[in-house]
């Protein structure tokens, strides 16, 4: 009997170094070299992607630029061009909806898919999962690691040990085999700080979680210690979610030097503002609280939000809520970060204008009219006035996301 009968096939994909690969690819002059993704090295931005020949050196993301330089100097450091990695990444996406509808993107480079109904048209569920690398790596020249299991956990798992270009395979009957020599840090949930709340009382490795009793481990841990107790037997029963919900959309500035000086901070919201609202209006949202970042030179974070009468989309309404917002934080110290964003998102017209609120046609019909000229004759066409003064902000390079 097969052993893989009545079991989900769970794929997950996971493309290899995905921003410093597709400008190598593009880019044969960049093939064999360290490549960092992120921006300029004597920024403060922070690195996005590093190549594996970047990676010899201990780059990783995350990594500040500045220290990335400092471990490379013959790096070659490149902007991030998100314009271009989510054109590939809708290419990945077109090769995987050529086998399941069920496909769970977890971001541009990486996503989940459920095979399970798939091997009665294209066979078994290993050959699906080498079909589709072999499709990236020959239509696109890009290479992708790939996990199968029988859920979620244990295929993202998988994706991750023999990278780059990897395939595992978990068999259903070997999942305390597999498990029990990797690291309890390779479990979800487990942080830093967990981590060494477990190694303090030895716990070091799947195998010494597993054989403690689930009781012990809720009393230390609460409703998260059930849950660290079933994945270290490779329990997980959460479905692929091909119909994720959006939940927020946002902009942050992090600045070349620290600010202080009200109108470039309210320059920068406003770039923010504008760019929120088109997204929320490309995506067919609108959100109804808008939440106010500010890091300073300290690093302390401070947030401050507000829940409006009615969802907008609408650039004006967001920067004038974003500016109330300011207000409220103090400016005493210089900032380093600033965003906005935009969370309880509705792709629905809810409530009804007030006898005495003003029309907000005008603005959204000015809205459209904008969208419509950036889109057909490029973003510098046509700008606010503000925003035409000298370049103030410098901005970290890739801030800009959709939040699922």
């Amino acid at each position: 009997m097969n052993i893989w009968t009545n079991l989900r096939k769970i794929l997950h994909v996971d493309m290899d170094a995905f921003y410093a690969s597709v400008e190598q690819r593009d880019d044969p002059f960049l093939l064999g070299k360290p490549v960092v993704v992120g921006g300029r090295p004597n920024s403060r931005g922070v690195v996005s992607a590093a190549s594996y020949e970047a990676r010899k050196f201990g780059i990783h993301s995350a990594m500040p630029l500045a220290e990335a330089l400092r471990r490379c100097p013959q790096a070659v450091f490149l902007p991030v061009n998100g314009q271009k990695y989510r054109e590939v990444s809708l290419q990945i996406r077109e090769i995987f909806s050529a086998y399941t509808p069920m496909v769970e993107p977890l971001s541009l480079d990486e996503a989940f898919l459920d095979v399970t109904g798939s091997t009665s048209l294209f066979g078994p569920a290993d050959t699906i999962a080498l079909t589709i690398k072999k499709r990236i790596q020959q239509e696109l020249n890009l290479t992708a690691s790939v996990g199968l299991a029988c859920n979620k956990f244990l295929a993202k798992l998988a994706s991750d040990l023999r990278k780059p270009n990897g395939f595992v395979v978990v068999q259903p009957d070997r999942v305390q085999e597999f498990l029990d020599p990797l690291s309890v840090e390779r479990i979800w949930g487990v942080g830093k700080k967990t981590a060494e709340q477990l190694h303090a009382l030895n716990i070091k490795t799947i195998r010494d979680l597993r054989n403690l009793e689930q009781g012990y481990l809720t009393r230390l841990f609460g409703v998260s210690g059930t849950q660290l107790f079933q994945l270290a037997k490779g329990i997980d029963d959460r479905p692929v979610e091909s119909d994720r919900v959006v939940k927020s959309i946002g902009r942050e500035t992090t600045f070349a030097t620290d600010v202080a000086d009200l109108e470039v901070l309210k320059t920068a919201l406003l770039t923010q503002a504008i760019d929120v609202g088109r997204s929320l209006r490309k995506e067919g949202f609108k959100g109804k609280t808008i939440t106010l970042k500010v890091r300073y030179d300290d690093f302390r974070t401070v947030s401050r939000s507000r829940t409006l009468p009615r969802p907008t989309d609408l650039d004006n309404v967001i920067y004038q809520e974003a500016c109330t917002l300011l207000r409220e934080v103090s400016l005493k110290q210089p900032l380093r970060l600033i965003g906005v964003t935009l969370h309880n998102l509705t792709d629905q017209i809810e409530g009804q204008l007030s006898l005495f609120e003003e029309p907000q046609l005008d603005h959204e019909t000015l809205n459209k009219v904008l969208d419509f000229v950036k889109e057909k004759y490029g973003e510098k066409s046509i700008t606010r006035a503000r925003l035409l003064r000298p370049k103030d902000i410098k901005e970290k390079d890739g801030e800009n996301g959709i939040q699922v």
